[in-house]
């Protein structure tokens, strides 16, 4: 009986999705906006999974952009606009939030959510029509891609070309020139004693060098 009840709501694309607010808006001089919460509601008896896709997922981090939520509550989804230039005033990016039972792999729902950067709420544009608002971001969104967006980004910080970081030669440099060093009681030396090294000392520098050259081999 309960499964004929659930059968209509359980129609691929069909259920409604609860999502507050259906709008962020970032403003590029206030560092307070730029951490936004979604918060996604679920009022039915049974649990859903959800993902979170974006349209631009360069520009933002998004904590927890997968997860569950329980029967009948909610979870909040924060989203940090992370390359607040002019370049992206006034452009409208789209979130989509997928949600699916817990053991099926179809989207049961979608909702989509638009954001955009702005200068400054003190310079606000004119507030345009509704409809011709809408019109236009549907123009713009007609073609659009969703990705998927990665839990908290890891990578953030991460250079966007190929090749090992600045601080990892660095460090491996450090690592050589610790190995070149020598080793705490050999008297045929010219470098002052106080940069000899201990054989663990010397042992940690070449395992650190072993790790950073498979990084390295990696990228």
């Amino acid at each position: 009986m309960q499964q004929q009840h659930r059968q209509p709501e359980l129609v691929e694309g069909s259920l409604p999705v609860f999502v507050f607010p259906t709008e962020l808006v970032f403003y590029a001089d206030d560092q307070t906006s730029h951490k936004q919460v979604l918060t996604l509601y679920n009022p039915y008896e049974f649990a859903l999974k959800f993902k979170v896709l974006c349209t631009a997922p360069n520009k933002y981090t998004v904590v927890d952009a997968t997860g569950a939520v329980k029967p009948q509550c909610c979870v909040d989804i924060v989203i940090r606009h992370r390359d607040v230039r002019a370049c992206h005033y006034g452009v409208y990016d789209k979130f989509r939030l997928q949600v699916s039972e817990q053991s099926q792999r179809k989207a049961l729902g979608r909702k989509e959510v638009t954001a955009t950067l702005r200068p400054s709420a003190s310079q606000e544009p004119p507030s345009p029509r509704p409809q011709d608002e809408d019109r236009r971001v549907k123009e713009q969104f007609a073609d659009s891609e969703f990705f998927e967006q990665t839990a908290f980004q890891t990578a953030e910080s991460r250079p966007v070309a190929g090749g090992p970081s600045l601080l990892t030669v660095l460090l491996g440099l450090v690592c050589m020139a610790a190995l070149m060093l020598p080793t705490l009681g050999e008297l045929e030396s010219t470098v002052p004693v106080y940069l000899h090294l201990s054989v663990n000392k010397k042992l940690v520098a070449a395992y650190v060098l072993g790790l950073l050259t498979m990084v390295i081999l990696r990228t």
